[in-house]
């Protein structure tokens, strides 16, 4: 027999079968069928995929997809849902509809991954080299028997017989029943599958068949497939969380309640037991530990070959190609839809040059750690465990001045251990090593604060710092500032009385801040007046207040944001006394002080992750107490230099503004849209305390103006000062009109050159804003006009709200301050009528109504423009207006330059032009024969129109040039003769017209367009006759048409029929 390579493991074999290679698009396959008869990995593009292949009928085509359909998938394989409710106020229901239905996973090869990994054995029909064992042959159809067993082949066979039955997808969770065949041995049994899932990934799985397998059982691929194959068929409803968002509470409680009654054996243990952790703030449900896997191998009772039985299957989950990446997959992120910044050159190549690690990557590395350090077992295991033999001369001592142990390691490693313990059960183990690592973390940022005191000088002549933290602890996936914070907050628990068996801890308590916590102070290794409840606090103020570099990929960046805020709102609910005002103090000194170690430090790398969420915390909670350290913090935090392109090189006044290295790379900050909201709060909080003292809101002015450089967020706090300068409940504080005057203008500048939206908006805000200071900062802002306005902007909304009758009234002007604001108002008019005459002028007209000189000088400025930059309607609204005012000739000079730059063709009889050249006609009528005898040439030159000329003709004819004149006067003359000049030539100008449109309307007539045809020519002969020899040149030019158009024998006839009617009458 002929030797044979080694078959592949079985469920490899399925995965790497053809249409499954890495160029497939998920949900599709390249041709081949499955045993069952359908192609296995059919989606909602195969129709397409069919077509292409010629597995369609000829003349089978598919519709493209609609654009709502497109945006949809793309959103739904990208964003959290809960991102996309973040950003937009309201979601139309057809487009969460959309959402929901291509969040599902279209990609079959990854069910087919997650269902047969790990199923079978190595082949055992190969030999040693690959070669085959005798009886190969029995071997592979053993091995295909095995294939069939795989759970995704199951599944197809479940799916193909019809199995799977009442499929619903609520929102991101699809539920149905698969039922199992009966069997020899095995009744027929129904299997209840749940399957949750987000951004084209399964997330979660749940079967009633009891699988305890970490791979998919063949329900949940038969459910799968299900849905990937026949999306159509599939009830779908959006998520849960809608319908519950639009009920008040009665409606909810109504809910619940009836949910319970209707399940209540299944479902009121689990409603009683929910409801008691979701009320206890110190249930598991509420606080959420660490690492889970980092947590396992970490066992400090773990044997050698279970940990290396977790290693090998960590590192076969590790090699899986779709194993997630710890950083969340950042290498496929979503463009930046906040402010978008350019990227440099070099803007990728740090992450793009690490390894990327995998969420099972820290479990492996932790496989290596161990517990037999001797004075790692010393701290865990006694609270005796001391040294005064302190020697300051090295790095890393064992122990501090003051004896107490210290722990040296990587931080989020150490906290890891912590998490270890406290999930193995040892909890005051982990309590020992806690505060050993906080005591490390404090004296190394009392080093820190020395090495940086002594390199100040020299540090601050540079200007600039070098990364200091790559690794931050705040959104770590470890989070070993929660890790600790948590560990020593239920140390001081009331209600804990695991650690009531530590004499030494319980002895002073303090007073009790809340029903929950408690100063428990006596510990060995804290110092005097220090509490487990200070030590919390004081790490997660160390751990919030490191410079740590902002990670790469939206998912790191969110987790940062998410994990600050988490754990800022754990301290928020702490409440603060001397004792916790004295830790505060002292770390906002520490971190003004402490450089580039700290987030708050003089010098910070320009990338670094912003501060402005924890400085207004901390704010808030200093401000009471040291108003002056508040608003330090908070000022230094205000700024965020990665906007920065430039630094001032030599002000060292203001050392907290000094850039730091790579000026010129931007970086991709997916979050920044919500860092520069944040800064927009701690700046609003600020101006909000400020209320009333000068200095201070003058000092947060600047800090505004320095440092944030969005419009939009600068508006709402020049809106948000307003408020609150204009309570209803007090006198408008002046001050602070002023600030959100200032911000305003600075709004006005930011924007003048560039498009906003929103700039009508700002713009009368402004206005309003100005009134409220007071007349002075009107004239001001009209004087300065061009810094801040366009010229449309100055004359139709800042000079005409400021000339109208409500603000005089609200501003209670005198006649002499009206005269003052009216002139500036006038003075603005005519520069930006000399600036933009096409857009302003009439609003300069208007404005200038009430001064003559100033009136006759903006309509030199019209007559000016008039020949060069103004087009026809401009100089027709113009020039209506003048007739509007009683300046008829003016109109009419305005109306003849107007005529100047109309042009209408012979087919635009419905164009927007036509009543003004009516208008213009009438006005010269009305003027005299001289006026209608000047425009008349103007019309026949601009208009070839037939229908508009014949009715300026018939228009004309009907009564006497300047039969109502200048100042009433009436005139006598004769009506005009159509055998003279001026009409004799626009008589022949329109039978002109109406000749050459008959011969272009002819050129492209279709049988439909006779009747209207015939109608038109009705209506030429009537212009026709107005000519004393009209009947003959009409005559001659219908037989000229049925010679030139005598293959339209149709339409001749219907001519000739009526030409001969027509000649009866």
């Amino acid at each position: 027999m002929a030797e044979r390579g080694q078959l592949p493991h079985p469920a490899k074999r399925l995965c790497c079968r053809p249409g499954y290679g890495s160029g497939c698009r998920p949900g599709q396959r390249a041709g081949a069928s499955g045993p069952g008869g359908g192609a296995l990995c059919a989606g909602p593009s195969s129709a397409a995929a069919a077509a292409a292949l010629g597995l369609l009928p000829l003349g089978k085509t598919q519709s493209p997809e609609s654009l709502l359909d497109i945006a949809a998938r793309k959103v739904a394989e990208k964003w959290p849902f809960q991102r996309v409710e973040e950003r937009f106020e309201r979601i139309p229901e057809p487009v969460q509809r959309r959402i929901v239905y291509w969040s599902f996973p279209r990609s079959e090869r990854e069910i087919c991954m997650y269902s047969s990994f790990n199923t079978g054995a190595e082949d055992p029909a190969a030999g040693p080299g690959g070669a085959a064992a005798p009886g190969g042959a029995m071997d592979a159809a053993a091995a295909a028997a095995d294939e069939n067993r795989l759970p995704f082949r199951r599944g197809i066979a479940l799916l193909d017989g019809g199995c799977v039955d009442n499929v619903l997808q609520v929102g991101f969770h699809l539920s149905g029943t698969v039922t199992e065949p009966a069997m020899q041995s095995e009744p027929e049994t129904v299997c209840n599958v749940a399957i949750s899932f987000d951004r084209c990934k399964i997330t979660s799985v749940t079967c009633s068949c009891g699988n305890k397998d970490i791979f998919y059982c063949a329900h949940v691929v038969a459910l799968s497939l299900y849905r990937i194959r026949k999306p159509d068929q599939v009830k779908l409803h959006l998520p849960i969380s809608e319908t519950l968002f639009q009920m008040n509470r009665d409606q909810l409680q109504k809910f619940v309640q009836y949910l319970i009654t209707v399940h209540h054996t299944e479902v009121l243990p689990t409603a009683q037991k929910l409801a008691d952790e979701i009320l206890s703030q110190n249930s598991e449900i509420n606080q959420v530990h660490g690492a889970l896997w980092m947590c396992i191998v970490l066992n400090p009772h773990c044997k050698l070959e279970q940990k290396s039985s977790w290693l090998k299957q960590l590192k076969k989950w590790n090699n899986v190609d779709v194993c997630p990446w710890e950083d969340g997959n950042h290498g496929n992120e979503l463009p930046n839809l906040t402010n978008a910044l350019p990227q440099g050159a070099n803007a990728n190549q740090d992450s793009s040059s690490r390894p990327h690690r995998t969420v099972f990557t820290r479990a492996i590395e932790a496989c290596d750690l161990h517990w037999q350090d001797s004075h790692l077992q010393h701290i865990i295991s006694s609270d005796l465990y001391t040294n005064y033999c302190y020697h300051d001369d090295t790095e890393n001592l064992l122990f501090d001045s003051q004896g107490w142990p210290l722990w040296h390691e990587h931080v989020p490693t150490a906290c890891a251990r912590v998490d270890a313990l406290r999930s193995h059960g040892y909890p005051r183990e982990a309590l020992r090593l806690a505060i050993a690592i906080v005591n490390t973390l404090r004296r190394q940022q009392q080093k820190q604060l020395e090495m940086f005191r002594a390199q100040k000088k020299e540090l601050l002549h540079r200007g600039v710092t070098s990364i200091t933290n790559l690794e931050g602890w705040v959104g770590h996936p470890l989070d070993p500032i929660g890790t600790l914070f948590g560990s020593l907050m239920e140390a001081c628990r009331v209600d804990d009385d695991s650690f009531h068996g530590f004499s030494d801890f319980t002895e002073n308590l303090g007073q009790c801040k809340s029903l929950e916590y408690q100063h428990l102070p006596a510990h060995k290794f804290l110092e005097e007046g220090e509490s487990y409840l200070t030590l919390a606090v004081e790490v997660a103020l160390i751990g919030l207040g490191q410079q740590r570099i902002m990670p790469d990929g939206l998912y790191a960046q969110e987790k940062v944001c998410r994990n600050e805020e988490q754990l800022i709102s754990k301290l928020q609910e702490i409440e603060l006394d001397d004792t916790l005002v004295k830790i505060f103090r002292k770390q906002a000194v520490f971190l003004l002080e402490g450089g580039p170690y700290s987030g708050l430090g003089e010098v910070i790398h320009r990338e670094s992750v912003p501060m402005h969420t924890f400085a207004k915390y901390l704010f808030t909670s200093l401000l009471p107490h040291d108003a002056e350290l508040a608003y330090k913090t908070a000022l230094r935090a205000m700024r965020l230099l990665v906007l920065e392109s430039t630094a001032p090189s030599g002000d060292l006044s203001r050392p907290h503004h000094i850039a730091s290295v790579v000026p010129n790379r931007y970086p991709r900050w997916f979050t920044l849209s919500h860092i520069e909201s944040q800064q927009c709060e701690l700046a609003s909080t600020m101006l909000t305390a400020a209320k009333g003292d000068v200095r201070r809101l003058e000092t947060v002015l600047e800090s505004i103006q320095k440092n944030i450089h969005s419009s939009s967020h600068i508006f709402k706090l020049a809106q948000d000062a307003f408020k609150i300068a204009t309570l209803m409940d007090s006198l408008p504080d002046i001050t602070l009109l002023k600030v959100s005057l200032e911000l305003g203008l600075q709004v006005m500048r930011m924007t003048l050159s560039t498009l906003n939206w929103r700039r009508r908006e700002m713009v009368r805000w402004l206005v309003t804003c100005a009134t409220e200071v007071g007349v002075y900062a009107l004239d001001s802002i009209m004087q300065n006009w061009f810094t801040l306005f366009t010229p449309t902007e100055a004359t139709s909304i800042v000079a005409t709200t400021v000339m109208s009758n409500s603000t005089i009234v609200r501003l209670h002007l005198d006649c002499h301050q009206q005269e003052k604001l009216a002139s500036s108002a006038r003075t603005l008019a005519l520069q930006c009528a000399m600036k933009d005459p096409q857009n302003c002028a009439l609003s300069a007209l208007t404005l200038c109504e009430k001064d003559h000189i100033a009136f006759e000088t903006a309509y030199q400025i019209v007559l000016d423009a008039a020949t060069a930059g103004m087009s026809y309607s401009q100089l027709f609204t113009i020039a209506r207006y003048m007739e509007h005012r009683g300046y008829p000739m003016r109109a009419y000079k305005l109306a003849t330059l107007a005529m100047t730059h109309l042009n209408l063709s012979y087919n635009q009889d419905t164009h927007p032009a036509i009543n003004d050249v009516l208008w213009a006609c009438a006005l010269s009528h009305s003027l005299g024969k001289n006026e209608l005898a000047a425009i008349i040439p103007l019309v026949v030159k601009s208009v070839k129109c037939a229908t508009v000329l014949s009715d300026i003709l018939r228009r004309c004819t009907l009564t006497t040039p300047g039969m109502v004149g200048l100042h009433g006067r009436r005139n006598s003359g004769k009506l005009m003769s159509l055998d003279k000049a001026p009409l004799r030539q626009l008589l022949d100008a329109t039978i002109g017209a109406y000749i050459n449109t008959t011969h272009s309307r002819l050129t492209h007539i279709s049988p439909r367009h006779y009747s209207e045809f015939i109608e038109f020519l009705s209506k030429a002969r009537e212009t026709f006759l107005m000519a004393h020899d009209g009947h003959i040149q009409f005559t001659q030019f219908i037989d000229n048409l049925k010679q030139i158009y005598k293959g339209k024998k149709k339409l001749m006839m219907l001519i000739m029929n009526a030409h001969l009617t027509i000649s009866l009458q």
